[in-house]
């Protein structure tokens, strides 16, 4: 178990980035994951998330103080090759950055970034 500090955009970002498809172990990891990084409607509510009609996410800046998420292993991993395999494919956009720093970079120096 990893203690990781994320705000709503990371964690939105988080869920994009996890694959869409798999085998049924996978599916399992990533729905679980989803509702874990995914907003309560108690959040929705705090953070005043308001989704419009182009797709874009935006929330107050409450939303942007992190808090503490914890992670197995696994669902770390599943994150990390997620970003690993769009910066290879230079598909990395700017919204992956502090995720990326923080599942790629701290994963590989044992959570110190």
């Amino acid at each position: 178990m990893k203690k990781i500090e994320m705000n709503v955009g990371e964690r939105l970002a988080a869920m994009m980035v996890l694959p869409k498809e798999g085998n049924f172990a996978l599916l399992r990891l990533i729905r679980d994951l989803s509702a874990k990084l995914g907003l309560s409607a108690e959040e929705m509510e705090k953070y005043d998330v308001k989704v419009a009609k182009d797709g874009s996410t935006k929330w107050n800046k409450t939303g942007l103080t992190p808090i503490i998420m914890e992670f197995e292993d696994k669902e770390i991993e599943l994150i990390k090759t997620s970003l690993e395999t769009l910066d290879k494919e230079n598909s990395l956009a700017h919204i992956h950055y502090s995720i990326y720093e923080k599942f790629v970079i701290g994963a590989d120096n044992d959570g110190k970034t």
